[in-house]
């Protein structure tokens, strides 16, 4: 009888032992496995912050890229346009000189004075008193050559208004800026109501801004900033002066970058926005519009 009961009592035993044996491992495996879960989430976030991080950089230096390109493509354009807007003045110049001459030419043709002319070589007739100064009170044929050509005007008249310009211009187009300013003024002191006012205020204002870039050019830093002040105001009074004058909108374009070299963008900008809203079909219109999309965005 004892022998079962021992038997049984081992058995019993040795049940409770594998249990609490096969129980204590379950909860060692759980928690080792609970802390590769929890490791392997530590690891998952860390690469994912890493990848964030990488991915945000990346973006960052591919924005910084884009930024310096676009910048760099926005300063070749706007040295490009200012490259093409005195393209365009030289060009309005050059075509200014070549209908002076034609019309010149036009008047030798007719039967006129060859005073016409701006070189200071005498004309073939004696009347070689064709100066800047006053006509003379001495009646119109006393100089003149027998027999007078029909229609040909008496040379002793002087020059006439468009000689004045032509002149000056010629000088203007030699570099020769302080002598066509001198020129430009005897026109406007003369002739303050021709047609071609307008047009000499103009080129007042683009000798002193030429004179600016000739100093500009030349190292000559404290004569830049007065010569381009000075250019301001003969532009400023194209439109004060002669409003409705051709030459009006391309002055105010001028006065505008005269006015950027001296940093002053706010009155520039007015001065463009000006131009765009009462000169819309103007040819320096849509170069205003760009100074405008560039200084806003400044």
């Amino acid at each position: 009888m004892w022998l079962p009961a021992v038997a049984l009592a081992l058995a019993v035993a040795g049940c409770t032992s594998v249990a609490d044996v096969t129980g204590t491992a379950t909860q060692s495996d759980l928690m080792q496995l609970r802390g590769e879960v929890a490791a392997a989430q530590q690891a998952a976030q860390r690469a994912r912050s890493d990848a964030e991080t990488a991915a945000l950089r990346a973006i960052d230096a591919r924005l910084r890229t884009q930024t310096t390109e676009n910048e760099r493509e926005l300063t070749a354009l706007n040295r490009r346009l200012d490259g093409l807007a005195t393209s365009l003045t030289e060009l309005s110049a050059r075509l200014e000189e070549l209908s002076a001459r034609t019309e010149a030419l036009g008047r030798q043709v007719r039967g006129g004075p060859a005073a016409a002319t701006p070189t200071p070589a005498p004309t073939p007739p004696p009347r070689t008193a064709a100066t800047a100064t006053p006509p003379p009170t001495a009646p119109p044929t006393a100089a003149s050559p027998p027999p007078a050509a029909p229609g040909a005007r008496p040379a002793t008249n002087g020059l006439q208004p468009q000689d004045i310009y032509q002149a000056a211009y010629i000088d203007f187009s030699k570099g020769s800026y302080a002598l066509a300013m001198a020129g430009f003024r005897e026109f406007l002191r003369r002739y303050p109501e021709h047609p071609l006012a307008g047009n000499a205020q103009y080129w007042i204002g683009e000798g002193y801004y030429s004179q600016a870039r000739v100093a500009a050019n030349a190292g000559q830093a404290d004569r830049v900033a007065p010569e381009l002040e000075q250019a301001v105001q003969e532009f400023r009074k194209v439109l004060a002066n002669y409003p409705r004058s051709e030459k009006a909108p391309t002055a105010l374009y001028k006065e505008a970058l005269a006015l950027l070299e001296l940093k002053q963008p706010a009155i520039a900008q007015q001065r463009l926005e000006y131009l765009v809203a009462n000169f819309p079909q103007a040819e320096e219109t849509p170069l205003a519009r760009e100074r405008l999309a560039t200084l806003k965005t400044q």
